[in-house]
């Protein structure tokens, strides 16, 4: 019922949200990245999930984006976003290392479906003085033959605090109504591991 707009600086994954939506003629899908995004007119809510914004580098990026919220915002238009906490950077991900598996479901355009496995071997690097922490990702994929393809991928997420979060909302008009740890409108704790907030535009 609601008239939808998906937002993504890739192209695969639109590609990804589009099948999943299972192409929905009535969701436009946009190229572009949210610190530049544009859109047709207002909205009346604004979400970003799995902590997007983490991946913004910059308390620049991260102000300029929230502006850019707060100008394609209805009136009183809600924003609801997520946001890795402190704790995760300095605890979950640290300099720790991860070996992940997981297993999908194969299949290449033929009529049969397989099982295959998943491995990603994925080592963090926490930098305390710049808030920025890298992850380097090796993640192999079992192929029908029984051999792997291996892809590499390097990712940086930046680590923002509660006050830096709360100031930028303010600098942009957007009127923080709430903070939580989970879906549940659990209260935040010290080892709460992600933020759930609620804004509000004022015009």
């Amino acid at each position: 019922g609601y008239d939808m707009i998906g937002v993504d600086g890739s192209a695969d994954m639109l590609a990804q949200a589009y099948e999943r939506a299972e192409g929905n003629p009535d969701i436009l899908w946009l190229k572009q990245d949210m610190r530049e995004f544009e859109l047709y007119g207002t909205v009346g809510a604004v979400t970003c999930c799995l902590d997007s914004l983490n991946y913004l580098l910059t308390p620049a990026d991260l102000q300029k984006t929230f502006s850019l919220v707060h100008n394609y915002l209805d009136p009183d238009g809600l924003f609801l976003f997520d946001m890795n906490t402190p704790y995760k950077f300095q605890q979950i991900y640290g300099n720790n290392a991860y070996i992940l598996e997981d297993e999908l479901v194969w299949d290449e355009g033929t009529d049969t479906e397989e099982r295959a496995a998943v491995y990603c071997g994925w080592q963090n690097d926490y930098h305390p003085d710049t808030g920025i922490c890298d992850f380097d990702l090796s993640i192999f994929e079992e192929l029908p033959s029984g051999t792997y393809r291996r892809s590499d991928e390097h990712q940086q997420e930046r680590c923002y605090s509660m006050d830096e979060i709360k100031k930028a909302l303010a600098n942009a008009n957007l009127e923080f109504l709430g903070v939580w740890s989970d879906q549940s409108f659990s209260e935040p704790n010290e080892t709460a591991e992600r933020w759930y907030f609620a804004a509000r535009a004022k015009k």
